[in-house]
Order: structure tokens, then sequence, then C-alpha cells
């Protein structure tokens, strides 16, 4: 498997935890606020809040909470107002690095993010430097079942593609606007996936060992442990022993 999609395994497992401590609350209220001012307070017709929501659900938030930030986003009750910043730049060994935030301060966020790169062997670039090395997919990964079932459900529900990663687990991949529709076929068939997220997949990778590859890790967790931070995404390989640490640690 890809250094970056196990990473994503990682960051997964580790997002529950946080979870449980309410950490990750902060980020998904802001994501739902920021769907429900773009797109209206109605799930149904809005898919960007839809998945905000769902996501409020992996993580176990209360329905109080939800509804108060999708009331925040259409203005019925007053609160702060975030502002979408996307930043580019490169990590250790020249990896792609694409950051999505939510602020209400970009003057302070961006310098923070730019010394989070710094501090760990990377640095800021312009906007479009890396965007074009990623493409928004939908991923679902699941394990414990069989291929064969897994490719019937995706044909069928319209997936793009089916593969089996070295650790046994299978990852579908859907057009973003197919996510949701692909996501309830599994679940109506009875399948759940252990991972399920449109996200942003590289279409080239960048392998890293030694000091890079660890520089590179630190660097990740800094920038997704920023409390302004949505999602990081990035395009490095890392051998599968030095994940496998980082997953311990994790």
């Amino acid at each position: 498997m890809a250094g970056h999609s196990k990473w994503a395994n990682i960051r997964h497992r580790k997002a529950q935890v946080d979870a449980q401590r309410g950490k990750i609350f902060a980020k998904v209220i802001r994501a739902i606020i920021t769907a429900a001012r773009e797109g209206g307070g109605d799930p149904e017709k809005n898919p960007r809040l839809r998945l905000a929501i769902q996501w409020a659900r992996e993580v176990n938030m209360p329905s109080e909470n939800v509804k108060r930030a999708i009331q925040r986003g259409t203005g019925e009750i007053p609160g702060a107002t975030y502002e979408e910043v996307n930043y580019e730049g490169y990590g250790p060994g020249g990896v792609a690095v694409l950051v999505e935030a939510m602020t209400d301060n970009r003057n302070r966020t961006t310098a923070e993010i730019r010394h989070i790169f710094s501090r760990y062997g990377g640095s800021l670039g312009e906007v479009g430097c890396v965007s074009w090395v990623f493409e928004r997919k939908g991923v679902l990964t699941f394990e414990g079942t069989s291929e064969d079932k897994v490719m019937e459900i995706a044909l069928d529900a319209g997936a793009e593609d089916v593969k089996v990663n070295d650790d046994g687990s299978i990852e579908v991949t859907t057009d973003p606007k197919d996510f949701i529709s692909v996501r309830e076929a599994f679940e109506k068939a009875g399948l759940k996936p252990t991972r399920a997220e449109v996200t942003m997949v590289p279409k080239s990778t960048t392998r890293l060992e030694g000091e890079d590859a660890v520089r590179m890790l630190k660097l990740m967790e800094a920038l997704e442990d920023h409390d302004d931070v949505q999602h990081v995404y990035a395009n490095f390989d890392i051998p599968d022993e030095i994940m496998e640490k980082i997953g311990e640690a994790a």
C-alpha cells in the first residue's frame, strides 16, 4: 500500500481516539457551519452538508450540537463566520502537500501554517504549485469481506475502481458526486466501510526514507493537529516499517 493510503488509515484510527476526547468536534462544527452557509440547512438538498453531518455521526457528536451548527451556518443564531482557505507547499524531499483550513483570522492562520512547514523541513508555496498533483475522489475501505462481493456491489452502484491493498483491505474509488449513493448501496447490502470519505488522491507519489520520512510524518501530524486545519493531503510513499511505528504510536 502506498504510504499516503496507509497514513489515511492511521489518521482515521487516531481521529476515533480524538473524537472520544471531543478534540475533533470543533473541526466538524466548522465544516457543518460552512456547508450550511454556502448551500442551506437542508442536507437532502445540500450534499456537502450531508457529508459533514455524516462526519458528525462518525465521531458521535450529539444531535443538538449538529442542529446548532446548522443554525449558525444559516444565520438563525449568531456565531463566528469562518473563511475557507487552502495552502499548498512542499514537505521534506519535495513531497506535495495540500492543506484545507477554515479560519476567522486568515493572517494568523497563514503565519502559523508557514511556521509549521518551516519547522519540519518544508516550505509554503504559491497557490496552484501542487494542487495539480491531486484529484478529488470518494474512497471507501473495507476489511473482512471478499473482493468479489465488494466488486459486485461497487459495479452495480457505479463506482470507478476497486483494488486490494497490500494489507488485504479493499479500496473502492468513486466520483465525488456518486460517493453518497455508493456508500448507501454498500450499507444497504450490509457492508460497512472502515473508512469512507471524499478526499484528494495523488496522481503520483514521492518515496521517502530515513530522516525525511520521519520529518514528513511529523509535519503531517503538526498540520492536522492545528485547530484551523480541516484536512491535509500529501503524495508521500514511506516504507511500511516506518508507517507501522507511527501507527503504533498513534
